[in-house]
């Protein structure tokens, strides 16, 4: 476990090292203990954990860490990745995709709503929260948003809704996932050992 520690500490570090380049068409700025970060697509803030300091320069992002506290160095890779995404979020969005799988499945979008018609005796209606969108395309329902964990938490979210089950593989998985599909039983065939 220590071993891991050291190894996960100094890796994180080296991604906590990595400067971070702003697009043109976002802005980063602090606000107290608060980095904010703002784009085309809309605005996002996190705040500085103790022990980190932020430098803004010449459309340049770094996290710098002075602590040699292992944790201290997992949590500077863990901050710089999160700005990083934020960065990503707020000029491109981050989207995940959800397939259908199953005879008369599918999706659709009422109002911001998704409608899902998965084999239930009713409807499921999701309502998305607060920065998240839905829309649907070629039959498959894409989750949007700034905010990457987010979109990844309604995605999962939906997903839960109707897992794949092991046996046919019908269910609500993500685009490109593989279910590794169990055998049915298998019928007797024969009749019972020593009949005649």
């Amino acid at each position: 476990m220590e071993n891991y520690c050291v190894l996960f500490g100094k890796h994180m570090s080296r991604i906590g090292k990595a400067i971070i380049d702003i697009p043109k068409e976002a802005t980063v700025t602090k606000d107290g203990d608060q980095v904010v970060v703002k784009g085309p697509k809309g605005e996002l803030r996190h705040s500085t954990p103790y022990g980190l300091t932020i430098t803004i320069t010449d459309g340049k992002l770094e996290v710098e860490c002075k602590s040699s506290d292992k944790a201290k160095q997992a949590l500077h890779g863990y901050f710089r990745a999160e700005l990083a995404n934020a960065v990503t979020g707020v000029t491109t969005g981050w989207t995940r995709v959800l397939e259908l799988s199953g005879v008369g499945y599918r999706a659709a979008v009422t109002g911001v709503n998704l409608v899902l018609n998965i084999g239930f005796s009713h409807p499921v209606t999701v309502v998305p929260p607060a920065g998240i969108s839905f829309s649907v395309k070629d039959g498959k329902i894409v989750v949007a948003g700034i905010d990457k964990q987010a979109v990844g938490q309604v995605a999962a979210s939906i997903r839960e809704i109707k897992k794949p089950e092991p046996y046919k593989g019908k269910g609500i998985k993500y685009e490109g996932e593989y279910i590794r599909k169990k055998a049915g039983k298998a019928k007797a065939v024969g009749g019972a050992p020593g009949a005649k």
